[in-house]
């Protein structure tokens, strides 16, 4: 992406999104990495077959309904006191009770943390996509969104890097890693300004209430966007919490011990993730050429032939890496999309509500299908089924997505 014509203000902002996407996904992909061997090891000897497995997809579906609430809940906060104290608030938040979870003795106290963590995550995303969104110039949009994006994925291959180097460790230590995105609030505070956007819109009109998100033109804008992201989340976080389980499940890998194990998850997570930025940059090259409504519908069409035809039985390593690889590519193209394709549908003043609301409300169907996926596999389900069967979601988002609004600087599209 050409920064040409960009200022250093404008840079500042972006950077700070950026890190917080970053450690957006520092934080909220630690856990997903050791959630039942941690749980596990939280319930003790002696714990009944399977309740380890249904415990952490619970922990995974309360942080998934915490991401939603906080969403929404700093959502508003975004509208009233502005995108930059909102971004320090939530980052500030997330990174205290991710680090939290190192002290957590019982597998209720680490829910709690999670969920905690997951609200100062959810607000985040609203915050930093709208003070992207109000001052990068809109001919970036596509790249700067892919690029927000990135730096989420990023944040997920520090969390790999962390289990990998800290596998000889009893598990909670990876979460004291988590603690570093609050340092970075320092630098957020001092250094980047309020956007004159929000400023201007703020001094000369009354904030809208919630209630308008489900009245006149933005009533369709919500819901649109509310279904749209309910089925990509619900299907993303399948393929994301139970990717390591994948892994973990086949029998060439549970011959390992724990520390070649620690290290195979480390590998195949970096290069998936490797896989995901690629696929980010192709879908905002996709978006830019051929509109918003088509690229959607083409990468929620690869996403579920990736998941169907993919983890459908088990496979070998080597095939179960490559199909990894490949919906990751797609799904995660997807959400490369988001961060500023979401944001310019609302008005000004209601911005990181309607962002923070009708995005994350999809993390509470998430939540739930996490949950009841988790289910099935502490039933003796392969954890690759619970993948194939969250592909189906998809269906419906390739139809939906020739409907959806698009912003009005890409109303040609």
């Amino acid at each position: 992406m050409t920064t040409q014509g960009i200022t250093t203000a404008q840079r500042r902002a972006f950077f700070a999104a950026w890190l917080g996407w970053g450690f957006d996904g520092l934080d909220g992909y630690l856990y997903a990495l050791i959630a039942v061997p941690f749980v596990t090891e939280l319930l003790g000897h002696g714990a009944p077959k399977g309740e380890a497995a249904t415990k952490a997809s619970l922990i995974q579906g309360v942080f998934l309904i915490g991401w939603a609430i906080g969403g929404a809940v700093f959502g508003r906060v975004g509208d009233r006191i502005g995108r930059t104290k909102t971004l320090n608030l939530t980052i500030l938040l997330y990174a205290l009770f991710t680090g939290l979870s190192f002290v957590a003795t019982a597998w209720w106290h680490l829910l709690i943390f999670r969920f905690i963590a997951a609200m100062g995550i959810g607000g985040e995303w609203a915050a930093g996509s709208a003070l992207v969104s109000e001052t990068l110039p809109k001919k970036y949009s596509h790249f700067a969104s892919a690029t927000l994006q990135n730096g989420y994925i990023l944040g997920m291959i520090g969390a790999a890097l962390t289990v990998g180097m800290l596998g000889g460790l009893p598990y909670r230590y990876v979460f004291l890693i988590g603690v570093i995105p609050a340092f970075a609030t320092v630098w957020i505070r001092k250094a980047v300004p309020e956007t004159e956007e929000w400023e201007g819109e703020r001094k000369h009109k009354e904030l809208p209430k919630i209630s308008d998100l489900f009245k006149g033109e933005i009533r369709t804008t919500t819901i649109f966007t509310m279904c749209l992201t309910s089925i990509c989340l619900a299907s993303v976080w399948a393929l994301l919490y139970f990717s390591s389980q994948i892994i973990r499940s086949l029998p060439e890998v549970k011959l390992m011990t724990k520390e070649e194990t620690a290290s195979l998850i480390r590998n195949v997570t970096v290069i998936y993730c490797i896989w995901n930025i690629i696929g980010c940059y192709a879908s905002a090259v996709l978006a830019h050429f051929i509109g918003y409504r088509k690229a959607f519908s083409l990468l929620m069409l690869g996403s579920f032939l990736a998941y169907f035809f993919g983890f459908h039985e088990v496979r070998s390593l080597a095939e179960t890496r490559m199909w990894l690889n490949i919906a990751f590519f797609f799904s995660s193209g997807i959400f490369a999309l988001f961060p500023l394709y979401v944001p310019p549908l609302f008005p000004t003043l209601i911005r990181t509500t309607g962002a923070g609301f009708s995005y994350n409300i999809g993390r509470l169907v998430a939540g739930v299908a996490t949950f009841a996926f988790g289910m099935a596999t502490s039933q003796a389900v392969s954890p690759g089924m619970a993948v194939w069967y969250a592909g189906f979601l998809y269906v419906p988002g390739v139809f939906l997505a020739f409907f959806i609004p698009v912003p009005k600087h890409h109303s040609s599209t």
